[in-house]
């Protein structure tokens, strides 16, 4: 944070939660909050390059401790498909596995000290405002709840055919009947609307109110002595509790993932 501004919790808060945004085109109102795409981008490349390197050195004998990591994770991510879609699976598998693995990642950039990281992006690479958490950014959650639910109108039309996606909308779950029309398509209208809405909007909401405490225990350990002394052990267990936190939302998002595209296979 610059030296001239006089450190407040409003100003420190304030400072910390400020995106490095990058208007979209002269006079635009679109902007882009860079820290989120390009530390999204990084994680993504960085999760997959780890698998793909794991991959590329699997041995059918003993596997070593990486290939058996990642081999209990594929596993575990294939039951979880299987217990939901009884179908060919050589897709939601994988994608529900690279969504659980970069949503992962991302959530897990909360275990960076936040004033360490600021002062890196501020001398090294002489950024004034950084967010290292991709998915305390509503735009980064709802990008991935939306293209989940692209996923999810597509295979709804692939697997019923145009007419039989608009059938079902119009037709279920109250009947054919043409008076019926219009309560079964406001019935699915907010049917649809409500996916991507929960789906992201949980996942930032928990990515985000976890940054806001991390914020508030340094915050404290700043104000003395007798602040740090308090702020040591409740950061520590609150981060404990974070790992948990970190992990289950990135299996929630998987597991909604699955669940939507699933959803799309089946006929009312």
């Amino acid at each position: 944070m610059a030296a001239e501004q006089e450190l407040t919790p409003t100003s420190y808060i304030g400072h910390h939660l400020t995106f490095f945004e990058q208007p979209v085109g002269q006079g635009s109102f679109w902007t882009l909050n860079l820290d989120s795409l390009v530390t999204a981008v990084v994680l993504g490349v960085l999760g997959i390059g780890l698998l793909w390197w794991v991959v590329r050195g699997a041995t059918s004998g003993v596997p070593n401790k990486r290939q058996a990591f990642v081999e209990l994770a594929c596993e575990f991510v294939d039951e979880q498909a299987k217990g939901i879609f009884q179908g060919d699976r050589r897709f939601i598998a994988p994608a529900a596995l690279t969504v659980f693995v970069w949503v992962l990642l991302m959530n897990a950039m909360d275990f960076l000290p936040v004033d360490v990281t600021a002062w890196f992006y501020e001398h090294v690479l002489h950024l004034e405002h950084w967010r290292q958490v991709p998915t305390a950014d509503v735009n980064t959650t709802f990008a991935l709840s939306l293209s989940v639910w692209l996923l999810m109108i597509w295979f709804s039309i692939a697997v019923k055919g145009f007419g039989g996606w608009v059938h079902e909308l119009f037709c279920s779950p109250f009947g054919a009947n043409p008076l019926l029309w219009p309560a079964n398509f406001a019935f699915n209208l907010v049917e649809y609307i409500s996916k991507p809405l929960s789906h992201s909007l949980r996942l930032f909401g928990n990515m985000y109110a976890g940054e806001i405490i991390f914020l508030l225990l340094w915050m404290m350990a700043g104000a003395g002595i007798a602040g740090t002394i308090f702020a040591v052990p409740l950061g520590l267990a609150w981060a404990i509790f974070h790992i948990l936190i970190v992990v289950l939302q990135a299996y929630i998002f998987m597991m909604l993932t699955i669940v939507y595209i699933a959803m799309a296979h089946e006929s009312h």
